[in-house]
């Protein structure tokens, strides 16, 4: 494998852009690297770019794919054989986004431009795969009602609620502006929305969830889910302050484990015997259930080298 140089691809619309770090000018600074790696002697195979992470730009991979047909001509100039192009990420995968636009764009635009297939053409969709395979289920630890001044009203006008994880923890994705967090209270209230924050548990004041959010009033010991967690969260995560990092429970509903039973042909299941999505107050589609007592359960899934499930489970009401 030799070299790869990465120009700048901005997509007009992404969670978070790369370009200002990452990428040369594709006019100007890219042919100069091929003439001076040339130069050196170096052996340069190919090109790559990132639209940026959470593309909602589909004809950006158009443009990149068709500035490193460019680059490829200009490289065979100077006695080149590009043969190696990276597509980067971006590619969304939240609940309700949809990848078949940006695939659209990029088959379309690979076979304009790069029809031969000695091209050896990858991407990196790790967002993709991970997002929406994840949701976060938090606990309120504690509660802050802030009031009314005004000693004849009185009237709440501002609750605070702390959770078992925050900024310095999974929420780190918090930090990139265009990322907010939706929380999905997993019992049901009345109907009265109170302007509400959420803060994570550590003692620095930064540690804010979301800032400002219409929630019904919930009391402590409640739970929060936050769905689509699986990107850059986890990943990030510190223990500041002590606090551990958010455990890992996989789970499965019947239909799926069902499936897996038909097409891996287990000798032995023991897959999800115990319903936790049941115990936090939902039911098998993720869907909230009423009076349903909220339990504090750890569960794993693992796969051992023979293929089979295993279950391992602890719960207590």
């Amino acid at each position: 494998m030799g070299l790869v140089i990465r120009f700048r691809c901005d997509a007009e619309v992404a969670q978070i852009l790369l370009g200002a770090k990452f990428g040369c000018d594709i006019t100007t600074e890219a042919p100069h690297l091929i003439r001076v790696a040339h130069f050196l002697g170096l052996e340069v195979v190919g090109v790559s770019f990132h639209v940026g992470s959470g593309c909602e730009d589909p004809p950006v991979f158009r443009r990149g794919i068709a500035a490193a047909r460019k680059l490829f001509d200009y490289a065979a100039t100077l006695g080149y054989n590009f043969n190696y192009l990276d597509l980067g990420g971006g590619y969304p995968g939240n609940a309700g986004t949809s990848f078949d636009k940006i695939a659209d764009v990029i088959n379309l635009a690979l076979e304009e431009f790069f029809p031969d297939p000695s091209v050896k053409v990858i991407a990196e969709p790790g967002q993709f795969f991970v997002a929406s395979a994840f949701a976060l289920a938090t606990n309120i630890h504690s509660k802050r009602e802030v009031c009314n001044n005004d000693e004849k009203d009185g009237s709440v006008t501002h609750i605070m609620y702390y959770i078992n994880d925050g900024v310095f923890g999974a929420f780190n994705c918090v930090a990139n502006p265009n990322n907010h967090p939706v929380p999905v209270p997993l019992k049901s209230h009345d109907g009265k929305l109170t302007p509400s924050s959420i803060w994570g548990p550590t003692c620095h004041s930064l540690d804010q969830v979301v800032e400002n959010i219409n929630l019904p009033t919930m009391n402590i010991g409640d739970w929060l889910m936050f769905k689509d967690m699986g990107a850059y969260t986890l990943v990030a995560a510190t223990t500041f302050n002590s606090f551990p990092c958010s455990k890992v429970h996989a789970l499965i509903n019947k239909h799926y484990r069902l499936l897996l039973k038909d097409h891996l042909s287990l000798a032995e299941v023991r897959i999800a015997t115990g319903n936790m999505i049941f115990r936090l107050g939902l039911d098998e589609n993720g869907e909230r259930q009423d009076g349903v007592e909220n339990w504090s359960c750890y569960q794993e899934l693992t796969v051992d080298k023979s293929k089979l499930l295993h279950l391992k489970e602890d719960c207590s009401p």
